[in-house]
């Protein structure tokens, strides 16, 4: 049997388990202040990979509510140093690339020969779209071991914020190079902001088992019941949301991934950084051109 074969094999199976109702599952344990249900869940985590809780504020695993707290736990000041270049785009979350560098047209790439919809993977809206067609994009992958919120790449604004309903493939290496259009078909929270270069797309993509996406602006936004694609305008809000590079954006309850688009011409992308290459939020990912 071939690698690639196994690989689909292995895959096969999330085609067909009940995903939401498995995420929605893990989403009770994560959530659940039992104390013994809620310290082995965390214990468990916290030994297999390897969770340096000395960056936190609070230190110690088993003080946290509840498993969600413990995920999105709060570092130390001074932890993830956001780099302060006024030319520069900070990388929004802890993990690594999963792919980054041009939009082709409208096609972005995904893994092994897999593109998937620019337009698709904003909601749908070819005009908004339309800003990012042929740009630059980064895939980052966030890591389960460490710190779990995501935060600005770039000062900007809120336009507008779309919930698109989907499934839940997992997002790692493997579903990746198996899963056609993976990232524009599971659900997801697409944010678009005005910045002083233009418009920047950020997209929390969800997966098996993650148990909700929240935002800074609007709280719980996964999971949704009745799942439907939803848009809110902030363009005339009372108050703009406006938020500085390396303010917090959102998180994720357990792990998944961060895309983010600028139009055409706007940066580009730090030449060390490649597939798999291993980030820290708040460094430099990318350098505007101007």
């Amino acid at each position: 049997m071939t690698p690639e074969t196994k690989d689909k094999l292995i895959t096969f199976p999330q085609y067909v388990v009940p995903q939401h109702l498995l995420s929605r599952f893990v989403g009770w344990l994560a959530s659940t202040r039992i104390t013994w249900i809620k310290n082995t869940f965390i214990g468990n985590f916290a030994a297999r990979y390897q969770v340096n809780m000395s960056e936190a504020v609070e230190e110690n695993p088993l003080a946290y509510e509840n498993f969600n707290a413990f995920f999105t736990r709060a570092l130390k000041p001074g932890m993830r140093p956001v780099d302060a270049a006024p030319d520069s785009i900070a990388c929004p979350a802890d993990g690594a690339i999963s792919q980054l560098g041009d939009i082709r047209d409208d096609a972005v790439f995904q893994a092994k020969g897999h593109y998937y919809s620019l337009q698709e993977l904003l909601g749908g809206d070819a005009e908004r779209a339309r800003p990012f067609v042929n740009g630059t994009f980064a895939t980052v992958y966030l890591s389960p071991r460490d710190y779990h919120r995501v935060h600005m790449p770039f000062t900007g604004t809120l336009l507008e914020s779309i919930y698109v309903p989907g499934d839940l493939f997992s997002v790692n290496t493997r579903t990746a190079a198996n899963v056609p259009r993976l990232f524009a078909r599971n659900e997801r929270l697409v944010a678009i902001f005005d910045t002083e270069v233009g418009p920047m797309a950020v997209v929390l993509v969800g997966a098996m088992i993650v148990a909700g996406i929240e935002t800074v602006w609007a709280g719980s936004v996964t999971p949704q019941s009745p799942r439907r694609l939803q848009v809110t305008d902030y363009r005339k809000a009372a108050t703009p949301v406006r938020l500085e590079k390396g303010d917090e954006l959102g998180r994720f309850y357990l792990g998944s991934t961060a895309i983010v688009c600028f139009g055409p011409g706007v940066m580009e992308w730090e030449a060390k950084f490649g597939e798999g290459k291993a980030t820290r939020m708040g460094e430099r990912l990318g350098t505007l051109k101007r």
